[in-house]
């Protein structure tokens, strides 16, 4: 009898142990991090005048893989006003992604669309105040169309590759296509139309990145039986170059389509059906940036000219210069200081064109 409660207990130990085994290969380690912005910021327009200090957000991030062959990535963020959607408590990215093979991957879920070299960017990378407003108004973020601020994000489904690779290692070509919503970041479909969202870069050397994107669809509200939708047909054409701490990086982008008068900004606004007929069916936008190394990989400086023209036209341009320096304290914390220089033509008073903003930042990684 103790033979057999021996034999027993010998392969429940074995059987623990080959699960125990199986459940580590199954899971990897979770990995958390995120990272936190805050600034103080003047702004000098006239009849405006506003300074303060904020913080533009904090990230948490979570991600894993499954099987190996599989990663998935969830993404939560808190900025410093909780009064609209666009600042409250979200979630950004929940994503599962198969990557077996570098040429052909699948990824399904909320996450960024494919739309631009900028949009997928670290906030930290990009630098600056913000996003140029081009990749701001037609990407997603605070986008023309009205839609809830979305961080350049949707609900889809993706394929994407890297081809052709290199004596160098790195590959010649990069794909991305998929099909989203259309409706942004934690919300169901409404109109029911998909969006069709993707693009293509050649990159000849390492560092030196050429590409067109290309998206067509609409944003729909619906109030009860009536409903409306805008449509959307953008394109973008991109280049950058990102080596040894040098970067240049520039993209235009054009829109036709039109806007709804309001932006959804809190529950229940997404009712508002108006179209805003008197802005036209047509923007576009430009910048370009150039960032040099100081110190390697310590202190850089940086400059961005970038325009946005919401109805594609001079008049309804705006217009930012702007120049700022970066030192990293350590690799997890780096201080910014920025000077831009604003030339609004929507405001109504032309005396009041031209102003300027100053903003010192901090952000933290962990």
């Amino acid at each position: 009898m103790r033979k057999l409660f021996l034999a027993l207990a010998l392969l429940l130990i074995s059987v623990s142990t080959v699960s125990a085994q199986e459940k580590q290969q199954l899971f990897s380690p979770i990995k958390f991090n995120g990272y936190f912005i805050g600034y103080y910021r003047y702004n000098g327009q006239k009849e405006n005048v506003s300074n303060g200090f904020d913080f533009r957000l904090l990230r948490v991030i979570a991600s894993g893989r499954i099987l190996e062959d599989f990663e998935w990535r969830f993404q939560a963020q808190v900025t410093g006003n909780t009064e609209t959607l666009g600042k409250s408590p979200r979630m950004i990215d929940m994503s599962l992604e198969w990557q077996r093979f570098p040429e052909f991957r699948v990824k399904l879920g909320q996450y960024k669309i494919p739309f631009t070299f900028e949009n997928p960017e670290h906030p930290l990378y990009i630098g600056f105040m913000d996003n140029a407003q081009a990749i701001c108004k037609l990407s997603q973020y605070t986008d023309r169309t009205g839609i809830h601020s979305s961080n350049g994000c949707d609900v889809g489904l993706q394929i994407q590759g890297d081809l052709f690779p290199n004596a160098d290692g790195h590959r010649l070509l990069h794909y991305q296509i998929g099909v989203f919503n259309g409706q942004g970041i934690n919300t169901p479909d409404v109109g029911n139309q998909k969006d069709i969202i993707g693009g293509a870069w050649v990159s000849p050397t390492p560092g030196l990145r050429i590409g067109a994107f290309g998206w067509t669809g609409s944003y729909a509200r619906k109030s009860g039986a009536l409903f409306a939708k805008v449509d959307r047909r953008r394109y973008a054409l991109s280049a950058e170059y990102d080596h040894d701490d040098w970067v240049f990086r520039s993209e235009y982008i054009h829109s036709t389509g039109g806007k709804f008068n309001t932006v959804v900004n809190k529950d229940g606004s997404a009712g508002d059906l108006t179209i805003n007929e008197a802005a036209g069916n047509k923007a576009d936008g430009f910048y370009v940036m150039a960032s040099a190394p100081i110190v390697k990989q310590k202190a850089n400086i940086k400059a961005r000219y970038d325009v946005y023209r919401d109805r594609a036209d001079m008049a309804s341009s705006r217009t930012m210069y702007e120049i700022e320096a970066n030192y990293m304290f350590t690799k997890n914390i780096t201080f910014s200081l920025e000077y831009a220089f604003v030339n609004d033509r929507n405001i109504p008073n032309p005396d009041n064109h031209n102003y300027s903003i100053l903003e010192a930042r901090m952000g933290v990684c962990f």
